[in-house]
């Protein structure tokens, strides 16, 4: 209300209806001032409302890493974690690829492990091979570092339980925990869940290939057994695997779990040779690849 307006009313020179009118219409003026501001001469803007506060980031103690939140989206952790399309259960664990071609595949168990798997890797990008490590969840959080390099050089990275128990001694729900573990490890440090798993000492039962397809994977084992944890010498694993190279086949080796010199020394011996023998080699992310 302007200065001179009060007195005026009071000495009777405007009706008191006027001023009041008056006096709300300048109130909703100053009202609408606080809620709109010019952002160009003569064009009233709305005054941008609050930010919201900022989503918050992973819980405590996770492991940050931009691939991994940047390639799925975050939902959060435990039961809400999105997982593959689960897989039919299957009565027996997978011996060898369906391939007409020659074409084989290369897997690594117990790593890794910092003593042997950066050779193992090393010599796979020297000859430009994808190979499949089944990674045991202890092994892969002290070692996020190698994790990373795996699926950096596009390797698939299979759940191989946290502490390599016999899972035919343990609970349903004992078993449960060794697979659940691993892959929230493996998911969190590589940015995608585990679609493999493989049973320690291929050791299976009913539950292990139950909760392997409730958590999106599907079970393999193997064609060719190497035997190289017994540290048989570099010459037999050599032997072992040329011998049994074949379309479809899937060698097992070991890039952890004792001293595995032997296995990295064999793989830089036979891999060459079978290359030049005109053999392939895959890493399956899922039994559709």
């Amino acid at each position: 209300m302007k200065n001179d307006e009060l007195p005026a009313m009071l000495q009777g020179r405007l009706p008191a209806r006027r001023v009041l009118l008056r006096g709300a219409a300048l109130l909703s003026l100053t009202a609408a001032a606080g809620c709109w501001s010019a952002d160009r001469a003569g064009t009233p803007t709305k005054t941008p409302a609050a930010s919201p506060p900022p989503a918050p980031g992973p819980p405590a103690g996770r492991p940050r890493n931009s691939a991994a939140y940047r390639l799925r989206p975050m939902t959060g952790y435990g039961p809400q974690r999105e997982l593959p399309a689960r897989p039919a259960v299957r009565k027996a664990p997978i011996l060898k690829m369906a391939d007409s071609e020659r074409r084989m595949v290369l897997t690594f168990d117990d790593g890794p492990d910092p003593r042997y798997t950066p050779g193992i890797l090393k010599t796979l990008r020297r000859y430009d091979v994808r190979a499949m490590f089944f990674v045991c969840g202890e092994m892969a959080e002290a070692n996020p570092d190698l994790m990373r390099r795996m699926a950096d050089d596009g390797h698939t990275v299979g759940n191989h339980t946290w502490s390599h128990p016999q899972l035919t001694l343990l609970s349903r729900s004992a078993i449960r925990r060794q697979i659940e573990r691993t892959s929230d490890v493996v998911d969190d440090l590589v940015g995608e869940p585990p679609r493999w798993f493989r049973a320690p000492y291929g050791a299976w039962n009913r539950a292990t290939f139950q909760l392997g397809s409730e958590f999106g994977m599907e079970p393999l084992a193997w064609t060719v057994d190497t035997l190289d944890w017994r540290e048989p010498g570099t010459g037999t694993i050599v032997r072992r695997v040329l011998d049994g190279a074949g379309p479809g086949v899937v060698v097992l080796s070991h890039d952890a779990g004792g001293d595995r010199s032997q296995s990295v020394q064999a793989l830089r011996t036979y891999l060459p040779r079978l290359l030049d023998a005109g053999y392939h080699f895959s890493a399956p992310r899922s039994m559709a690849v």
